[in-house]
């Protein structure tokens, strides 16, 4: 079955290690990791909750939109809150951004009331490792995707600050687009914070991102030394900085380090950074033409 755009391309990612080195969180309220509370709805058994989700496993492999939608209303049926079905009811139905963001958050809040406030509490920073977290991971960093994808670039940070804080070892990659609305939304101290974090990460996202912070924080002297290792780490990002090099028409499905394809993430997680700050984009342009000052 073919999914739908909009969707799709909200919810595609790079593809990072499964093993990172793990940090301590904080990026993101209780509130915001929660969500909404329980509704005190009793919930389907354990054997019930599985065989919605294999319905809507089917559902995903379905050859048909029909085929999807049946096996997804027979998972609905036995588990209002099966967040993959939702999810798939979502790519099934929605046919604009709107009506996408309702659905997906139909999901996220269908997965807190089915894990439970006790489970987010006791869980906390080791989600990814469980499999019953993976549907709700999924769903709400679709949802983040297509927030920022949209605009609304506050309020996909929040997502993508609770998804780090639940699993800080952040299989999912959430932390470069993270740290890409840190940057274009002024908040430098957590863009900083993140940085420290996963000072071990080496990829371009991290790279690129610590030269305009360290511009940012007013130390030119650092940003020029940053400049030199994000060059030295992927060198094809400058080209779609400095305009040589256009930006694809639809992100790469996966991409390894140094590569063009990792580039194109890392270009269209930082740009609204760079863009948003001028000064900070004319000093970029001014070392990446070769112009001294």
């Amino acid at each position: 079955m073919k999914e739908t755009k909009l969707v799709k391309n909200a919810g595609k990612t790079k593809k990072r290690a499964a093993n990172r080195k793990t940090s301590a969180g904080g990026a993101a309220t209780a509130t915001d990791v929660l969500g909404n509370d329980s509704t005190g709805a009793e919930h389907p058994s354990f054997f019930e909750r599985e065989l919605a989700q294999d319905y809507a496993f089917q559902a995903m492999e379905a050859r048909t939109a029909e085929q999807a939608r049946e096996l997804v209303q027979r998972a609905l049926a036995i588990d209002a809150d099966c967040v993959d079905a939702l999810v798939m009811m979502t790519e099934l139905e929605a046919d604009n951004p709107r009506d996408a963001i309702a659905g997906l958050k139909k999901a996220v809040e269908a997965g807190e009331r089915s894990l439970g406030a006790a489970f987010f509490k006791e869980n906390r920073g080791h989600f990814w490792g469980l499999t019953e977290t993976r549907p709700y991971m999924r769903a709400r960093f679709s949802l983040a995707e297509l927030l920022r994808a949209v605009g609304h670039g506050r309020e996909a940070m929040r997502h993508y600050a609770a998804l780090v804080e639940l699993n800080p070892n952040d299989n999912q990659g959430a932390r470069d687009p993270l740290l890409g609305c840190y940057l274009a939304h002024g908040e430098l101290t957590r863009a900083t914070n993140l940085l420290t974090a996963y000072k071990d990460d080496s990829l371009a996202t991290f790279a690129w991102g610590r030269v305009l912070e360290r511009f940012l924080a007013r130390d030119r002297k650092g940003a020029g030394a940053a400049l030199k290792i994000a060059r030295a780490k992927n060198p094809f990002v400058e080209l779609l900085f400095s305009g040589l090099k256009n930006m694809p028409d639809e992100l790469p499905e996966m991409y390894s380090p140094g590569s063009e394809e990792e580039a194109v993430f890392c270009f269209e997680h930082l740009v609204a950074g760079w863009t948003k700050n001028h000064k900070a984009m004319f000093w970029l342009l001014d070392r990446l033409y070769g112009v001294k000052g």
